[in-house]
């Protein structure tokens, strides 16, 4: 052991194996010499953010505040749902839901495709949807893309794949459609927030009035239909049954549907009632143009040192 103790020789400091650590000097230093990088990628990527932040159009916001209406019409229908709710649904009558539960019904009927394929094509907004591109801020005319529609002819030119019409599908308009609107419940309160986002506030606000009145329409009419089905067939099976009790529930069942069918006739908001209207947005909501050019900014320093870092690396490593 003493003889191979007596073999080590250590090596001299000069021929000791070189450090990869790298001196935070010689990084500060590499730093300062590519200023010139770190400043141009910094110049050219807010220049850019600049040009993106003016070229971006603005979007504004209407939105609406609604409540369920229907809480205080579902008093009579629930205590009969409750007595005779099993004898409504062997004879295939529908006692309805609750006022909550009728808003969230409307709501999912908000969001379908069968509801908003049709609000598209009543209002006739396949053109804003889908070849709109921004809004004159001295006519407040909205800016159409004339590669996609040709508004002297009236015709969709936009190009396609072959075998496919210009003219966009019910999936595209939806699809646009739903980029823009918001259906927000609030579990806790109950309350429905309707907004649309869009290049002219005018439009955005007439939206949201005309969804709020054709979900009002539609559940009316979906109700109006269902009561008139219920009262038929009720009217029919009285008439099959001699036995006084079933007659009695029979007519319990026609009173209320028949109240539901007039309810429903002489009431606007059915569904929804207005708390707070949308109205013509002053402000908008996007893009926020100060924020894209300060980070369009740190992005560019960013790549700047990444840079300078890579090549010091390289110089680093050939040493």
């Amino acid at each position: 052991m003493e003889a191979q103790k007596a073999n080590v020789i250590p090596l001299p400091r000069d021929l000791a194996p070189a450090s990869d650590e790298i001196d935070l000097r010689e990084l500060a230093i590499a730093l300062w010499q590519g200023k010139w990088w770190l400043f141009a990628t910094t110049l050219i990527a807010t220049c850019l953010a600049v040009a993106f932040a003016l070229w971006s159009p603005n979007i504004y916001r209407a939105e609406a505040l609604l409540t369920p209406s229907l809480e205080q019409q579902g008093g009579g229908l629930s205590a009969l749902a409750s007595r005779f709710g099993g004898l409504a649904s062997l004879a295939g009558v529908d006692l309805g839901n609750k006022g909550g539960d009728k808003a969230s019904i409307a709501i999912e009927v908000g969001k379908s495709r069968l509801f908003l394929g049709e609000f598209i094509r009543r209002h006739q907004l396949a053109v804003p949807l889908i070849a709109a591109t921004g809004m004159d801020k001295t006519t407040g005319e909205l800016l159409i893309d004339p590669k996609v529609y040709d508004t002297q002819s009236h015709q969709w030119v936009r190009e396609m794949p072959p075998g496919r019409s210009p003219e966009p599908t019910d999936w595209e308009l939806i699809k646009a459609f739903r980029s823009l609107v918001n259906l927000n419940s609030d579990p806790k309160t109950g309350l429905l927030t309707v907004s649309v986002d869009f290049y002219s506030p005018q439009l955005a606000k007439q939206w949201v009035d005309w969804l709020i009145d054709d979900l009002n329409s539609t559940m009316k009419q979906r109700d109006q239909e269902e009561s008139k089905r219920n009262i038929a067939y009720l009217t029919e099976q009285l008439s099959k049954t001699s036995v006084a009790d079933m007659q009695k529930v029979f007519y319990q069942l026609i009173e209320e549907q028949t109240k539901t069918l007039m309810l429903a006739e002489v009431n606007q908001e059915y569904v929804f009632k207005v708390l707070d209207p949308a109205v013509i947005a002053e402000e908008k909501i996007k893009p926020k143009r100060a924020l894209i050019v300060v980070l369009g900014a740190l992005l560019g320093g960013m790549l700047g040192v990444m840079i300078i870092l890579v090549r010091f690396a390289f110089r680093h490593d050939k040493k």
